[in-house]
């Protein structure tokens, strides 16, 4: 633990401090976990976004496809940078460990419940599935992707988020601190490129059989939303970053600003 030399306080804080600290990180951790399953789930679908000019830009004025995935996964590069910058490179690597053993997790609970058979009673004839069978349908081609874009995203997901945690420590260092707007986005934006190219690319050639054209339209599209949030999240960043170290009393008890509770 790093400290300011000539700041002094009790052993009673400090414990105060790492205690709420270690509940706060809890939260972020399952928060992080919890986006990230989420991420294998909803990022099966494509859909349609009217981007205006970006899409004139992208795609000729048609509306750009992306893969709804975009809704939760570049949270994780924000919750990895707000836990990189108050508690340190290895508490980082810790939670993206633990969205890679949730994520697998998931997948074997959702092959056991499909193999599952179905009930007769199972149904939803207001949208046309009329008993357990067509529901078993309906579920299996929902979750028929998953095994493909799961494979797709963890190879993904391990190889940008370990990258966009090095990315992050390596511009601290270079920075010697400052620069928190620098060490963010220089982190986020090329981890998001490597994994965009990567999960885009297992998913929608061997998931959805696509060409290489489109495919190559919806990585620059999905890249390129993804850039923009990337840059439009400095601001909250910043709030992150002070909120955590207000709440848990960082400056005020003496903590150095350098990952304080690493």
């Amino acid at each position: 633990m790093e400290q300011h030399p000539s700041t002094q306080h009790s052993p009673r804080a400090e414990k105060w401090i790492f205690d709420r600290g270690h509940q706060l990180y809890l939260w972020f951790a399952a928060t992080f976990a919890v986006m990230l399953v989420l991420t294998n789930i909803v990022g099966t679908k494509l859909f349609y976004f009217h981007a205006g000019p970006l899409s004139d830009l992208l795609n000729d004025g048609q509306p750009l496809t992306l893969t709804a995935g975009i809704l939760t996964y570049p949270a994780t590069f924000w919750l990895t940078d707000i836990v990189s910058e108050i508690w340190g490179r290895r508490r980082a690597d810790m939670m993206v460990y633990l969205g890679f053993a949730m994520s697998f997790l998931m997948l074997i609970i959702v092959q056991v419940a499909i193999a599952l058979e179905p009930s007769p009673y199972w149904s939803l004839s207001a949208k046309g599935f009329p008993d357990g069978a067509a529901m078993q349908v309906a579920m299996g081609a929902f979750f028929a992707n998953p095994r493909i874009l799961l494979f797709a995203s963890m190879t993904a997901y391990l190889v940008a988020q370990l990258f966009d945690v090095r990315l992050y420590h390596f511009w601290r260092r270079l920075t010697e601190g400052r620069h928190l707007w620098l060490r963010n986005n220089g982190s986020t934006l090329v981890s998001q490129l490597v994994d965009t190219i990567i999960v885009n690319g297992i998913f929608l050639r061997w998931g959805l059989h696509m060409e290489w054209g489109p495919i190559g339209k919806v990585i620059l599209a999905v890249y390129v939303c993804k850039a923009v949030m990337a840059l439009c999240d400095t601001p909250f960043i910043y709030l992150g970053v002070a909120l955590v170290s207000r709440f848990l009393g960082l400056e005020r008890k003496g903590i150095s600003k350098s990952a304080p509770l690493a």
